[in-house]
């Protein structure tokens, strides 16, 4: 190996070790593999974002006797540090670099796919997709998948909908210890990051509009107003939109939030959020950034097609100048901005999203036999279990019910 290489492997090694000790219900597991060895033998692909976090994932897979390849799920959120570290102290078969085109983006998951996974890890459906796709000779030897994010969930059910879907799929984005914390709280976090980080501007005061209220779209809003916005949110569920009213927001559609706007946001998991006609309405200095998984929830192709300019300005950021003259601001070239301009999760929200990652894995390997081809809730006792691990790696001890209570919430016939 180069020295330029092993001097960036050390800081990848350093860099994972920080975000390793912010992650204790994951090293809990890792101990327990350790000794127990639950994934001898099992091959895991795996099509994630690689940052500290993952690595930390994939040690717990490989402490388990998981054989594991490592590949990206967005081409801009890989650390090529974390990579570095990865293939040369940890030994790991890692298939990524920041920057990647589409074309090397689907040929690291081929060489993922090429080491005949038993299980496979997403973030996105894009390693399913793939297999489904093209590689269904691998299905045979596949007992299941996992799958982290909602726009990969929503792809799968689909598939299981349609009757397409050829092997069991572990819901982790719908486990209660990943959409509660990690679409709320984390999303939240790093998508204001990625956003500051690009723009270094002031929060407080800005028109900031949320499109999506889901759990990711309620951690942005949540976010952008406690750091001083005025939040729109855009919705399409009417469930939703009443919960933001309840909760404070103004709800309006996008057509009239996009002349309004100053920063928006999309988080909804589906094509063009915001489209040509939208843009064309917005004022001069408006934002665009998008943390939606896919790089689809900003038609950046049609913004192009507008443009009579564009210039980076900043690392992150590229102005599009509109025939009125109007300036239009892009964040991470519409892709997930949290990943992108900032690290994405804080360590502390990914070690509950890993630990089901792990959990999922090791009970695919048990269950596998029992399951079919469907979309299936992570089991509320893995759940639960990480949630106590959790609490108890805080310091946090919480009441338990009596035999009485449990008794008076099981009967039927104690009443007024």
């Amino acid at each position: 190996m180069s020295q330029k290489f092993s001097s960036l492997a050390e800081e990848g090694r350093l860099r994972t070790e920080w975000a390793e000790m912010h992650m204790p219900v994951l090293r809990l597991i890792r101990e327990r593999f350790e000794k127990e060895k639950p994934l001898k033998g099992v091959k895991i692909g795996a099509c994630l974002h690689v940052t500290t976090e993952t690595a930390n994932l994939m040690k717990t897979l490989v402490a388990g006797g998981a054989e594991v390849a490592l590949c990206a799920s967005n081409p801009l959120s890989t650390k090529d540090d974390v990579v570095a570290h990865l293939v040369e102290h940890e030994k790991m078969k890692v298939y990524a670099r920041y920057g990647e085109s589409r074309e090397e983006y689907y040929e690291h998951i081929d060489k993922v796919l090429d080491i005949g996974p038993n299980i496979t890890l997403d973030d996105g459906a894009d390693l399913i997709s793939t297999i489904h796709a093209k590689r269904q000779d691998l299905i045979a030897n596949i007992y299941g998948g996992v799958e982290e994010t909602t726009t990969g969930v929503i792809r799968l059910r689909n598939m299981a909908e349609k009757g397409v879907l050829k092997y069991p799929i572990i819901a982790a984005n719908d486990a209660a210890t990943k959409h509660h914390f990690d679409n709320r709280h984390g999303t939240g976090q790093k998508t204001l990051d990625g956003i500051m980080r690009a723009t270094n501007i002031l929060i407080a005061g800005k028109i900031f509009v949320v499109c999506g209220y889901g759990w990711c779209g309620r951690g942005v809003a949540m976010r952008a107003h406690g750091m001083g916005a005025n939040v729109v949110v855009i919705e399409v569920d009417p469930i939703k939109a009443l919960e933001a009213v309840m909760d404070g927001f103004r709800v309006m559609p996008i057509a009239e939030a996009a002349r309004l706007g100053d920063i928006f946001v999309t988080v909804t998991g589906n094509k063009w959020a915001i489209n040509r006609e939208h843009i064309a309405t917005m004022k001069d200095g408006a934002i665009l950034a998008n943390n939606g998984h896919f790089d689809v929830e900003i038609d950046v192709v049609r913004l192009k097609e507008m443009a009579l300019s564009q210039r980076r300005i900043r690392q992150h950021v590229v102005e599009y100048t509109l025939p009125s003259g109007n300036r239009i601001y892009l964040l991470a070239e519409g892709r997930l901005v949290g990943q992108t301009a900032a690290e994405a999760h804080p360590a502390e929200i990914m070690d509950m999203s890993f630990a089901i990652q792990a959990l999922a894995a090791e009970y695919l390997l048990k269950e596998h036999g029992s399951l079919e081809n469907k979309v299936y809730l992570i089991p509320q006792e893995v759940d639960h279990s990480i949630a106590r691990l959790k609490l108890k790696s805080m310091g946090i001890e919480m009441d338990e019910l009596t035999e009485e209570q449990k008794e008076y919430l099981s009967s039927w016939t104690v009443g007024t």
